[in-house]
């Protein structure tokens, strides 16, 4: 992969810069846009209002409420990324692959990006079954535990420090339907998740995410397996950043509020 540049140190403002040039062909032409920074939230900061561990968890409340139809972790060459989201912040959701999904969204709406991740919850059967807050943290820590080769490369540059940003959630609360992603029968329970998320903000153009992480069981680990197991997921996004949309609505899955999340983390 050839880099165009090393991602900066991070500041002590809110937001940490790739500062990349982006080339476009226009009429034959290349065209350098120049100083139109790609912007990844650092680990610490708080975007909207809410910590990296809130936006997962309001990621899962979305992700597990979607019908199966359409659902974004499901492989269908017909599926509309677009179609599920709103608000200020859009959630990015892709099956194991590797596979490449192309997309439009509004300029000035960030997306939060999974890379690797799990959940716990009260209405999936074992091993991501966990009665308590505490069983569901576990189990999640320890699948998020065996993540190995996390990666990420955004417009041809590599996210260096991505191993910070792993994060797990309070318990909170969701709604399933029937059936639904990870079971057939849904209703209300409780989670906890764990994994690899970044918050980015791409300006207007066109952008190429690339990210991998691997699940790697040892001997014994896996469904009795008597060799090392991995389980690699790998996908290419290729955005385009257009101009905002006159009726976006930007209330609808960023409210400050956190009333269905329980806990500490």
């Amino acid at each position: 992969m050839n880099a165009l540049t090393k991602l900066t140190q991070r500041p002590p403002a809110l937001l940490s810069t790739i500062l990349i040039a982006a080339l476009l062909t226009a009429g034959g032409s290349a065209l350098a846009e120049k100083h139109k920074p790609v912007t990844i939230v650092p680990p610490d900061a708080k975007f909207h209002g809410k910590t990296y561990s809130q936006w997962a968890a309001k990621f899962w409340q979305w992700m597990m409420a979607l019908p199966l139809e359409g659902h974004p972790i499901i492989d269908d060459p017909n599926f509309d990324f677009t179609a599920a989201q709103s608000g200020k912040v859009w959630y990015w959701a892709a099956p194991d692959g590797p596979l490449t999904r192309t997309f439009t969204m509004p300029e000035g709406t960030a997306l939060f990006l999974t890379i690797r991740d799990v959940e716990t919850s009260t209405l999936e059967d074992p091993p991501f079954f966990g009665a308590t807050e505490a069983e569901q943290r576990a189990i999640s820590k320890w699948f998020a535990d065996r993540i190995v080769s996390v990666e990420c490369q955004i417009d041809g540059v590599n996210v260096d420090n991505i191993r910070d940003y792993r994060f797990s959630t309070r318990q909170f609360q969701f709604t399933a339907p029937t059936p639904w992603i990870f079971a057939p029968i849904g209703g209300t329970g409780t989670a906890v998740g764990d994994g690899y998320f970044l918050m980015l903000l791409l300006p207007k153009g066109r952008h190429t995410i690339h990210y991998s992480g691997t699940y790697r069981f040892a001997p014994g680990e896996f469904f009795d397996n008597t060799e090392v197991v991995e389980l690699p997921h790998e996908a290419t996004i290729e955005i385009t950043v257009s101009k905002r949309r006159h009726d976006d609505n930007d209330n609808d899955n960023d409210n400050d509020d956190d009333e269905n999340q329980h806990g500490n983390k």
